[in-house]
């Protein structure tokens, strides 16, 4: 579904992603771990066009670097940051209604594989079969604290009710993959497995997810595969249960 080949991103003159390969695939769970400044945020950051890279993202078949984030947005890519952008003077319901994708949506035209059909009947036949996939009562059934403060100023959210809206105004926007940046930071343990069942949720749906985690535990819980950076590069790939067995892994790239 999603693939990175030989990404090299840079901030300036600074060189920060050293040729990174890695794909996800359909319906799965992969979990991107690694220290601070490894090259975890620049990553997702690279795929949805934030940051001046060269190499090749492609998302079913077709190529994305290039183009702007709210193309690649409507392409079917859902990114949930880091900071928890939410609009505070909006309502939990307004915030919501705004991660709501048109119905027209936006087409990337690039060159396509020769057997894939043109962007704008795939679109089309996508946005049809999806569109119904996610509601307002499905967001308040994940996360029944939304529904009581539906009504309230995002503003003044906690900062666990304000990862949940994050979360679900992402989801409102119908994507096929979903990056999340580090969902679990700074949260009590009650919100952190409220996070994990919607992890767990999103595969049961189809979703695949690309999730940068600092906690082993829950990545190692709900992940199918996982990548390890190191200095801007990919160090490991494999399973939770080689990476748990893979000592000098964690050890040299993981621990503190």
């Amino acid at each position: 579904m999603l693939k990175l080949t030989d990404v090299h991103a840079y901030y300036g003159k600074s060189h920060v992603l050293h040729g990174v390969h890695f794909e996800v695939r359909p319906h799965e769970i992969v979990a991107l771990l690694g220290r601070n400044g490894s090259g975890r945020s620049t990553t997702v950051k690279a795929i949805m066009g934030l940051v001046d890279c060269t190499g090749h993202v492609v998302f079913k078949d077709r190529e994305l670097l290039g183009h702007k984030a709210f193309e690649i947005a409507h392409a079917g890519i859902g990114y949930v940051p880091e900071n928890r952008d939410i609009f505070p003077t909006l309502t939990v319901h307004q915030n919501l209604l705004l991660g709501q994708k048109g119905r027209s949506g936006l087409r990337i035209r690039v060159p396509r594989a020769a057997n894939a059909p043109p962007w704008g009947a795939a679109r089309a036949a996508s946005v049809g079969a999806r569109e119904r996939r996610w509601s307002f009562d499905d967001m308040y059934t994940l996360f029944p604290r939304l529904k009581e403060r539906q009504h309230t100023e995002a503003g003044v959210l906690s900062g666990g009710e304000q990862q949940m809206l994050t979360l679900c105004r992402t989801l409102m926007g119908d994507p096929e993959l979903i990056m999340i940046d580090e969902p679990t930071e700074g949260l009590a343990p009650k919100i952190v497995e409220l996070v994990a069942q919607y992890l767990r949720e999103l595969k049961r749906r189809g979703i695949s997810v690309l999730l940068v985690e600092q906690k082993l535990t829950i990545a190692l819980e709900v992940a199918d595969r996982c990548l390890v950076m190191g200095h801007g590069q990919i160090v490991f790939e494999g399973t939770p249960t080689e990476l748990r067995g893979n000592a000098y892994i964690r050890k040299e790239w993981l621990e503190v």
